[in-house]
């Protein structure tokens, strides 16, 4: 918490999942339990907080798109430490994995072990980063999250999880307005919708930066991080 009261956001990462036909795509979606503290009983794409663990190496090759690894290198963590929580997350929360075109030997992490344990591993390029979400600053609990696009195709294991979300599965985009979803899940569904029917190649749209002005929703491209002066460092 800062010194005016206001929560400080928790760095997060999120994944939302597309397979199928491009015109009638399906998403994974888990409902969070009624019991959580942040938004029970709403559907959500799986994420969570960034871990410590998530600043280890996964043991495989770890290139990001450039343009992703750019967009992503503006704050204190390396950006790949974001979307090894979005991995991390997807597994424990799911029992997913992505396996792809990467290469390399797993780390000590449960979930680059469970890659090992099938024979893949993931290919950190293939991901796209759609959405910065930062929740308003009335929030009793606030999170800065990050937000990929992969391939749900890709998907291997047994559809389960830790329980943090139920009612899980893939869902049609017809079903979706009986779910009860908050706008910003809705935004990030809408963009990754419109990159994954148009095939947009990872990299090529910049990611959306979502926040709150007076309660209201604001969605824009975030502008270029001004060039700090020598011995300064970031809050």
């Amino acid at each position: 918490m800062t010194a005016g009261g206001v929560v400080r956001p928790v760095d997060a990462a999120g994944l939302i999942l597309l397979r199928g036909k491009r015109e009638a795509p399906e998403i994974l979606l888990g409902r969070r339990h009624s019991k959580t503290a942040f938004l029970p009983d709403i559907y959500v794409v799986p994420g969570g907080r960034v871990d410590p663990c998530d600043h280890l190496p996964s043991g495989f090759r770890e290139r990001l798109h450039p343009a992703v690894a750019k967009a992503l290198g503006h704050g204190r963590r390396p950006p790949i430490a974001f979307l090894r929580a979005a991995l991390r997350e997807l597994h424990e929360e799911t029992g997913l994995i992505l396996a792809g075109d990467g290469s390399g030997k797993p780390g000590a992490t449960a979930v680059w072990q469970a890659y090992g344990q099938a024979g893949g591993a993931p290919d950190f390029g293939a991901f796209d980063f759609v959405l910065r979400a930062i929740t308003p600053v009335g929030s009793h609990r606030r999170y800065n999250t990050r937000f990929f696009l992969a391939d749900g195709g890709t998907a291997t294991g047994d559809l389960h999880g830790d329980g943090e979300l139920v009612d899980l599965r893939w869902w049609k985009m017809a079903e979706l307005d009986r779910l009860n979803i908050v706008d910003v899940t809705w935004a990030l569904i809408r963009l990754a919708l419109a990159r994954w029917q148009a095939r947009v190649p990872v990299g090529v749209e910049p990611a959306k930066l979502l926040v709150y002005r007076s309660d209201s929703l604001v969605l824009r491209v975030p502008a270029a991080p001004r060039r700090r002066a020598r011995g300064t460092t970031r809050a």
